[in-house]
């Protein structure tokens, strides 16, 4: 029997601290006290927050904020770490499964409709990225990231227990589309609603530094779900792998999902938030309001967003491909360079967060686009060649280092565009929408080019991307120091 060979590359999926929550103001002596229950909202005054069992909330005896914003990027950080791993298993694995739910006497049809749910998934981010984004807004950041997770982990933990086509016939792709589909709905809020956090949660001078957290997480959870699948294959047998072996993946990493999902209940909401007059919160529609309101800051994040989701899509997910079929280098040499160069982004994330913080949300993205602009064509040209591993390997770190550029800096430049009303809405939405349309797309377009003859101006693709960031990039307000809600 041929093994059926998981995806091991990565793939695609990237604030101030405020103190004391308001007092009211004592009431006229001839006033009569409203009478209200525990937790109502009272008009011009924010709900405050119950604490768990050893948790401790903004303004209590107790709270550290110093130690209030470390907790606060780990759980937001663990728990989309875990969201991610979720997302990821199933591109993962989708060579494995693909048999048990769309049986086909050709092996790449049936893998070919598995990819068409992974496909279906990512447009219901934009979707995900409108409600769960307008919910953050009116409910909290806490508890949208609550909920992002748990429909996340729920619907992992369905595909691992769903019967396959030959035990439940077309109900077993039924099932797996709308399992795809709420975690394409939970992707779409995720983003939004985890960068309005950390970017809340950190001091003044450390919003970027907390915001590239976001994409750290992205990346693990990455890397995480590949690595899973290279211990399965190792270990289990092909028949053990293709009944079995692929559930006990998603069974993992839904559980992993509860491991999140307690982490995001045990943080307090950030101070931006609380702050809210909660009256308002109740009426407000913040989806309208964003799009009313603030359309040139929704632009501007389509904007940012384009050529740092198309570049990083082509450089993390389509690169290996391309040197396997360009050079017969071969692929698991190929997404060996691929790992190496993701894992050493990852570290790089923070230290990128920081330079931002130092020298300016523009500088570190112009940086990016220019990069990539100048060094595009080279970077082809050297892969094309005889280099082989070590030439790959260089210039895979060359173009995520550069990425860092972009990534350390995407959470919180967008978060800086809105104020804490419509934060999470500004943010999820069109960042779903530039996501879905020009990153989701950039695998398929490239392909496309690959099969018509045009492999070799994949590198002009990519410099027309790098030329929109830079015009937006240079053309956007500096948001370092400004103050935001």
């Amino acid at each position: 029997m041929t093994r059926p060979t998981p995806a091991t590359g990565a793939t695609g999926a990237a604030s101030e601290s405020g103190h004391g929550t308001g007092s009211v103001p004592a009431p006229e002596p001839q006033a009569v006290p409203e009478q209200t229950v525990p937790g109502q909202a009272v008009p011009g005054q924010a709900v405050p927050e119950q604490a768990l069992p050893g948790q401790t909330v903004p303004g209590q005896a107790g709270d550290d904020p110093s130690r209030r914003r470390r907790r606060a990027i780990w759980a937001g950080s663990i728990g989309n770490t875990v969201e991610w791993v979720d997302w990821a298993v199933y591109s993962t694995f989708a060579s494995v499964f693909s048999g048990q739910f769309f049986p086909s006497d050709v092996p790449e049809a049936a893998l070919l409709s598995t990819m068409a749910v992974f496909a279906v998934g990512f447009l219901m981010r934009p979707i995900g990225g409108a409600v769960l984004g307008s919910y953050g807004d009116r409910h909290g950041r806490k508890k949208a990231m609550t909920l992002t997770i748990s429909m996340m982990a729920g619907a992992s933990l369905v595909i691992a227990v769903c019967p396959g086509f030959g035990s439940i016939g077309v109900a077993a792709p039924i099932v797996l589309v709308v399992a795809r589909l709420v975690q394409g709905f939970s992707a779409g809020g995720e983003f939004g609603t985890s960068s309005a956090f950390l970017v809340e949660s950190a001091a003044p001078a450390r919003r970027a530094f907390a915001g590239s957290w976001q994409q750290v997480s992205v990346g693990a959870g990455t890397l995480i779900a590949s690595l899973t699948g290279t211990i399965l294959t190792s270990t289990l047998t092909d028949d053990a792998l293709t009944s079995w072996g692929w559930r006990l993946a998603f069974a993992v990493s839904g559980l992993l999902g509860l491991v999140g999902l307690w982490l995001r209940v045990s943080v307090a909401e950030t101070d931006s938030f609380r702050r809210i007059d909660a009256a308002e919160r109740v009426r407000a529609n913040p989806l309208r309001t964003m799009l009313v309101e603030h359309p040139r800051a929704a632009l501007r994040v389509v904007g940012v967003t384009i050529a740092g989701t198309l570049i990083y899509y082509l450089w993390v997910s389509y690169m290996p491909a391309y040197v396997h079929v360009t050079t017969g280098m071969p692929l698991n040499k190929a997404l060996l360079a691929n790992t190496i160069s993701l894992a050493v982004f990852i570290v790089l994330l923070p230290f990128g967060g920081m330079l931002s913080d130092r020298v300016g949300r523009k500088p570190t993205m112009l940086a990016f686009a220019v990069g990539f602009l100048v060094l595009a064509w080279p970077m082809f040209r050297l892969v094309d060649g005889e280099g082989g591993f070590w030439t790959l390997l260089a210039v895979e770190l060359v173009g995520l280092v550069l990425i860092v550029g972009y990534s350390a800096n995407c959470a919180v430049v967008m978060a800086e565009q809105f104020p804490a009303r419509v934060r999470t809405t500004g943010i999820a939405l069109p960042y779903a929408l530039a996501v879905a349309v020009f990153g989701g797309t950039a695998p398929y377009i490239t392909t496309w080019m690959s099969a018509n003859g045009l492999r070799g101006l994949v590198w002009v693709y990519l410099s027309v991307a790098a030329l929109i960031g830079v015009v937006v990039y240079a053309t956007m307000p500096e948001t370092k120091g400004k103050e935001i809600e």
